[in-house]
């Protein structure tokens, strides 16, 4: 039958899978895995977010993601005499919210050091109820949280950031290192187990926007390029097979500040992420307002 530890094994590794989820990184959001000839089991990753400084007067800088992932995974269930494969599914998701503020590193202002305080609110749930006609029910209890249970999940913590701003128009450029680490900690779930991890990771993030010599909506069109490079650290360190991620991204700007007073700007980027064994691609909308 299933062994509490291994159960509390297994719900430590899904939660460490929600802390990809929870940490604002641009390399992971999105991702595919699969591995058809080990057959390991496959996981789809999603993630959007954003944050801004609200002025340079008032320097409140506050972020949000938000982030989901799916993972399938195979279990072995036993009575001691016949074994059956209980195939089940996870769902993970994620918010993360920021609050920090930047303090001028030269007298331009455009070199910064900003800490940010994080917290986050996840779930992680199963969704095994087709396999239940599989599982006896004298089985351990521990297959509670397999079969329908659940993990709700809050993390506290915070991040370092470095940011570089030069503009020199019409071109600009943002350069950002990152540091954050989020402790995550499971409350009111099934009560088989329980699962804690330490979302901690290093991100590089860089962009350079540049006119295209093209007009639109009768402004200059421009052109971006994106480079992200991200290092796990905590929980997420190898549980993947990987501990670094690597995004690169090409994309068009547009200036639609004689459109609408929504928004000032609209971009489009196409990324392709890569690591260890897997790779991810996508295509994102961003807002600047």
């Amino acid at each position: 039958m299933f062994k509490g530890p291994d159960v509390q094994k297994q719900a430590n590794a899904v939660l460490a899978l929600l802390s990809f989820s929870v940490t604002p990184d641009l390399s992971a959001s999105t991702l595919g895995i699969r591995n058809a000839a080990s057959g390991d089991p496959s996981l789809n990753m999603t993630q959007f977010g954003g944050g801004f400084t609200l002025s340079p007067n008032f320097p409140l800088y506050l972020e949000g993601a938000l982030g989901a992932s799916r993972y399938d995974p195979t279990f072995i269930a036993s009575d001691g005499q016949e074994q059956r494969a209980l195939p089940t599914r996870w769902t993970n998701v994620a918010a993360t919210g920021g609050i920090g503020w930047d303090f001028p590193l030269n007298e331009s202002g455009n070199l910064v050091i900003r800490p940010i305080f994080n917290f986050s609110l996840g779930e992680v749930f199963s969704d095994a109820s087709a396999a239940q006609f599989l599982v006896n029910h004298r089985v351990d209890s521990n297959i509670d949280f397999i079969r329908d249970g659940s993990l709700s999940a809050y993390g506290l913590g915070g991040s370092l950031m470095i940011g570089w701003y030069p503009r020199k128009e019409p071109y600009e450029f943002d350069l950002e290192l990152r540091f954050t680490d989020i402790y995550l900690q499971s409350f009111g779930s099934s009560s088989a187990v329980r699962g804690e991890a330490n979302a901690e990771s290093t991100n590089l993030y860089a962009r350079w926007r540049a006119p295209t010599g093209l007009t639109l909506m009768n402004r200059p069109l421009r052109y971006v390029l994106e480079l992200s490079h991200s290092t796990y650290l905590g929980s997420q360190a190898n549980i993947l097979g990987f501990n670094q991620l690597t995004s690169l991204g090409a994309g068009i700007e547009f200036d639609t500040s004689d459109e609408t007073k929504l928004f000032s700007r609209l971009r489009i980027v196409a990324r392709y992420a890569f690591g260890k064994d897997v790779t991810g691609a996508s295509v994102g909308i961003a807002l600047s307002f």
